[in-house]
């Protein structure tokens, strides 16, 4: 299923806590400290040419490396040789080992101190001995089985185990099914080798039969040859027969033949004068064509000289008709729009004159109701002092 494939994609391994953070750091600075290390080698037996590269310190360093492992190599060299003293070659083997591991772990820290060097030795010096190869492969895997490992909760291991017995029942299952299929394969096998076997025995019988055609046959080509031979004889006698029979044909329309080229011979002459004269005529006819043709030509180019002019003519007044349009439509558009303003205005004016005129009215109609306030306020006044 889609989930259980999940489990297993390589994609999904990246890390997701700190914890698993700073191994996984752990295991890639080992990584490049191995690929550094295996590199040493090469560098200290060219230490010349990597000299200028490294600098001082890290060559200086790399020549008591290259002390100490040759120190190495006789110490093992001479420990091989002698096996006595062994306690005492023991303690100096040991404290030597630390001494290279201590000068190994300084090399190292001066190298990964500059990362770019770092570089440019694995570009240089890029080929490594294949069990240090093998090995940095194998921590690779290592690494990628470890993050793997933290990676996967407790519930996703359980659903991987479960997804590899389901993967082991089906295979248990395909396998069956295929001996299966191989028995049906073997019987299918065996019904076709015998039915291969009935075919072969009746190809045999044709073969047979076939023989005793062929020999039949035979003996039937050589009747029909006897009987075609008295046929060919016969039949030649018959064809010598027509053979005079047209020969005697060929001489009397030879005899034709002359009497028709004579009679063909005056017609000839007759046709070479006729020919003679349509020749004349057509040599006639093909002067006044070429004289006619010359007239045309001739009133063909006045005809197109003419007519360039006035197309260029033309093209003069399509570009003022093409000017005067545009500035008609200007015109035409600015008459819209002062229309159009006009119009507004007219419409304006109406709206004011209505406006004044309502204002005219209500004010003349505020003057009198005033007068006749002030009228009824005096007689008011009048009837009081009465």
């Amino acid at each position: 299923s889609l989930p259980s494939m999940k489990i297993l994609d390589p994609c999904r391994l990246e890390p997701d806590s700190v914890e698993t953070e700073r191994i996984v750091t752990v295991l890639d600075e080992a990584i490049a400290k191995l690929e550094l290390s295996s590199l040493i080698p090469r560098i200290i037996n060219s230490l010349d040419s990597f000299a200028d590269v490294l600098g001082p310190e890290i060559t200086n360093s790399l020549i008591k490396l290259q002390k100490l492992s040759k120190e190495m190599e006789h110490l093992l060299a001479s420990s091989e040789v002698d096996t006595r003293r062994d306690e005492e070659q023991r303690g100096c083997l040991c404290l030597l080992e630390q001494r290279l591991k201590c000068s190994v772990r300084n090399v190292l820290r001066l190298l990964l101190a500059n990362p770019l060097l770092c570089q440019a030795l694995k570009y240089k010096a890029w080929a490594r001995e294949s069990p240090a190869e093998a090995f940095i492969k194998a921590f690779g895997e290592f690494r990628s089985f470890m993050l793997e490992r933290l990676l996967t909760s407790p519930m996703e291991e359980e659903d991987k185990i479960k997804f590899m017995e389901d993967i082991s029942l089906r295979i248990k299952k395909n396998t069956e099914a295929i001996t299966a299929l191989q028995a049906e394969l073997a019987a299918a096998i065996r019904t076709q080798k015998e039915e291969i076997q009935k075919k072969d025995n009746v190809i045999k019988d044709l073969k047979t039969s076939i023989q005793d055609l062929t020999l039949d046959c035979e003996a039937g080509i050589q009747q029909i040859k006897q009987e075609g031979e008295i046929q060919q004889k016969d039949e030649q006698q018959a064809s010598w027969d027509r053979c005079a029979r047209l020969q005697q044909d060929v001489q009397q329309l030879g005899a034709q033949l002359c009497t028709l080229v004579l009679e063909h011979r005056a017609s000839e002459l007759a046709l070479r004068k006729r020919n003679c004269r349509v020749e004349t005529e057509i040599v006639n006819w093909i002067q006044k064509y070429g004289t006619d043709m010359g007239e045309k030509q001739a009133e063909y180019e006045e005809v197109h000289a003419a007519y360039t002019e006035e197309k260029a003519q033309l093209s003069l007044l399509t570009e003022k008709h093409a000017v005067l349009l545009q500035e008609y439509s200007q015109i035409e558009e600015e008459r819209r729009i002062l229309q159009e303003k006009k119009e507004q205005f007219l419409k304006e004016l109406a709206t004011m004159t209505r406006a004044a005129t309502r204002i005219q009215a209500f004010w003349r109609g505020y003057l009198v109701r005033s007068l006749f306030k002030s009228k009824r306020k005096k007689k008011k006044g009048k009837g009081k002092g009465k």
